[in-house]
């Protein structure tokens, strides 16, 4: 019995690849440096599949970025602005179609799909001239067999690439993306060309896309396009691979009828119907690459369950023709459980991290085939019996209290436009006020401090003297700019999820657990395994610290419960909105300390609540129900006087704008430039915004540092929508990734745009 792995983490067991990106990017190592560290990682990683026995190993799905991109760098599909002229695509045009560069921004990044990971979004129109412009798929196919590896080289599908892009600017909003398919396809028929001359014996498409609701005549593309690619595949096997969701019946009909195609790749656990689809219709002689083994949690297999599924499935398909795979890339998993060192063995022995998880994938493949390890399937349901039944799982108080929330909506007294009035009075804020989303630059130092602290080397005493000190030298920095709703830069936080979770019962963490979200960015989602409780106040000490420094409103700065949720590894032995509303009821209680403690302004992100969307329309107003009520819990019972902000990044949101509204915040901060201003477009088609609203005026995730006219120029373009009283002006995210000497000038030129607008709004009245 065969198995295969989707996809696997690029990172490294310690982040070696991150390390190398960023020593390359600041021109601290050469290019060989970075393709080094590059090589040796995939070397690695197709090493250790062949040895756990895998015999389907994805090459191909190792990335500087992101697979998306990779794409879009193989079709030349680069926009103009970056001044490619043609030839294989250099590290300078990708990284900066990434990342922007002095001159130009970079191109919008988004979710992909409902994961914490993202994607550069193509940008496409009638007159991109697409040419072969990366060979990379093959020259990694080629890398893995010269190790002695056959791999299954792995390409973005070309329709899920057309329906993941968007029209570029300046191209009608209602150009068909799928016209571009005649285009595309030629070079895809070259790209194939060459891994059968490399000796490539199978090749996989992803094709998520096909989760999606889609119409007939996206369904109809997919047809189209391989059928057209027929010819070009004679000879191979080829594989399509869907993941994250079930597929309609619609779409799996056209999935089983796409010319070419010898297997097809089925997300069995978040596809939990798909399976009936399978067993009422399979095609004869065709391969089920089946996917139980859960590539987005850490949770371990319940392998007895798995292998029922499987015997299941086996009598359907057949025997020979049934292959072991998980149920997505494990890129959403951590690499490797033996890095942990300080999980305890209880905990430890629940989990499966992607290594673990390419052993669990050859051990359902050899008991499928006769071979099962009874000593490892025994440890298994030791495991999975000692979860449920570990009292540290369940909190009684915690459940009633929760229990408790039913039957109320939790909205604040006042609305929201009589809240703001009696918040200005308070506040005291001039039009056009400035603030910035939380973060400030992570200097070496400051990450220095807080590792040393955390490894016992220095005292809590010169730890908190450390963080007063680097609280202080951010709220001078505001003030010196002159902005006007500060933030305490937040120095004694890694990560905002990883923060509040160690200070939560009910949550696990790891050293090394780290899952790339884009680019060299990398987080640590904590591990959610029982119920969640506050034991004790987790923020006050520092905002009120901070406040104590300055005159101006200081924002409290927590995470909202929906977004914990979202960035963390969460527990699957009961529903998702269940978690979600004990972590509500914690945030509560730190909300209202913070009142009490004579903090005015509190921030409670939501930056993952759009994300955690389910991809079918149907499943979206149940979770948008609880997402949003789970919100307003926080903050239901503090006064008219406090403002409450909230803040989300890196989302399509113009789908949910009006559940985006039922939050009631009283300010929201949303990432707005990367995306060419696309937030915008609800206000201009007619909706609606009485809360304050900040539109982000600049791009963080680029260094580049944007003029006081170019901020000033987006502000006009939100005025032009947006109430001139309810309209905040700050970046699009935190500032942790970025260094000082970016920081200080484009606040610079945030502020100064400010003002500008605000001397122009007076003089016009």
């Amino acid at each position: 019995m065969a198995s295969h792995i989707v996809g696997y983490p690029r990172m490294g067991p310690k982040r070696e690849l991150k390390f190398a990106l960023e020593s390359f990017w600041d021109k601290k190592s050469s290019a060989e440096d970075l393709k080094k560290v590059a090589a040796d990682l995939r070397s690695s990683i197709w090493k250790q599949m062949s040895g756990a026995g895998i015999k389907y190993i994805p090459s191909n799905t190792f990335s500087y970025y992101d697979q998306v991109l990779d794409t879009t760098s193989m079709l030349g599909a680069v926009p103009p602005r970056y001044n490619w002229t043609g030839g294989e695509i250099g590290d300078d045009t990708y990284f900066s179609m990434a990342r922007g560069n002095a001159s130009v921004p970079a191109m919008e990044m988004t979710k992909w799909f409902d994961t914490n990971y993202h994607f550069i979004v193509p940008e496409l129109g009638p007159d991109v001239k697409f040419s072969y412009a990366s060979h990379k798929a093959v020259d990694e196919f080629k890398e893995a067999k010269a190790l002695g590896v056959d791999t299954v080289p792995v390409l973005i599908g070309p329709v899920s690439y057309l329906l993941l892009s968007k029209p570029a600017k300046g191209v009608e909003k209602t150009f068909s993306l799928l016209s571009l398919l005649p285009k595309i396809i030629p070079i895809y028929k070259e790209v194939i060309s060459e891994l059968k001359a490399a000796g490539a014996s199978w090749i996989q498409f992803d094709e998520p896309t096909l989760v999606l609701d889609l119409d007939s005549q996206q369904l109809q593309a997919f047809t189209a396009a391989y059928a057209d690619l027929e010819s070009a595949l004679s000879g191979l096997n080829v594989l399509i691979e869907t993941y994250f969701a079930d597929l309609t019946p619609e779409a799996y009909k056209t999935l089983i009828g796409l010319k070419g195609v010898t297997a097809y790749g089925l997300d069995l656990v978040r596809g939990t119907q798909t399976t009936d689809l399978v067993k009422k219709d399979f095609p004869k002689g065709k391969y089920l690459f089946a996917g139980v083994v859960d590539g987005r949690n850490i949770w371990a297999n319940d392998l007895a369950s798995s292998l029922r599924t499987l015997q299941a499935l086996e009598a359907v398909v057949g025997k020979d023709k049934l292959v072991v795979s998980t149920s997505c890339s494990l890129l959403h998993t951590a690499v490797d459980l033996v890095n942990e060192t300080k999980l305890d063995d209880e905990i430890k022995s629940w989990l499966a991290f992607a290594a673990q998880k390419v052993v669990e994938v050859n051990a359902l493949a050899k008991a499928l085939a006769g071979q099962k390890d009874e000593a490892f399937f025994s440890s298994n349901a030791a495991a999975q019996a000692s979860r449920k039944s570990s009292p540290r799982v369940t909190n009684a108080a915690v459940q009633k209290a929760a229990d408790a929330l039913k039957g109320s909506d939790h909205r604040r007294a006042t609305n929201v436009s009589a809240r703001l009035d009696a918040q200005q009075k308070k506040l005291n804020l001039p039009i056009l006020p400035t603030t910035t989303i939380g973060s400030f630059p992570q200097t070496v130092e400051l990450r220095r401090v807080r590792r040393e602290f955390k490894a016992n080397k220095i005292s809590e005493d010169d730890y908190v003297k450390a963080i007063k000190e680097e609280i202080k030298k951010v709220v001078n920095l505001q003030e010196e700019l002159d902005i006007d709703v500060l933030v305490h830069g937040e120095p004694e936080r890694n990560d905002m999820v990883e923060y509040f979770g160690e200070q939560l019962s009910g949550f696990a963490f790891t050293v090394n657990g780290w899952v790339q979200s884009y680019g060299s960015r990398c987080v640590k989602p904590p591990i959610i395994y029982g119920d969640v409780s506050r034991p004790k106040a987790m923020t006050v000490f520092w905002s009120s610290t901070a406040q104590s420094m300055t005159k101006r409103p200081m924002k409290g700065m927590l995470t909202g419960p929906v977004t914990i949720l979202n960035w963390s590894f969460v527990r699957n032995d009961q529903p998702r909105f269940e978690t979600c509303y004990q972590i509500a009821l914690a945030i509560k209680d730190e909300v209202e300390d913070l009142e009490k403690a004579g903090i005015n302004v509190i921030q409670i992100d939501e930056a993952a609540l759009r994300e955690g969307l389910p991809l079918r329309k149907s499943e979206h107003a149940f979770y948008l129900k609880w997402a949003v009520h789970s919100f307003r819990i926080t903050n239901c019972g503090v006064k008219d006087t406090t403002q409450i902000h909230t803040h989300m990044c890196y989302s399509n949101f113009n789908d949910i704008i009006h559940s985006i509204i039922d939050m009631d915040a009283d300010v929201i901060t949303i990432e707005n430039s990367r995306s060419d201003e696309k937030l915008l477009s609800v206000f201009r088609e007619g909706v609606k915004y009485g809360a304050g609203i900040g539109p982000g005026v600049y791009d963080i995730h680029s260094p580049r540092i944007p003029s006081t006219e170019e901020i000033a120029d987006r502000i006009n373009k939100m005025l032009a929508v947006l109430e001139t009283n309810i309209l905040w002006v700050n970046p699009d995210c935190g500032l942790k990734t970025r260094k000082y000497e970016e920081v200080k000038p484009a606040l610079n030129n945030m502020v100064a745009a400010a003002k500008q607008l605000r001397t122009k709004l007076a003089g016009a009245k």
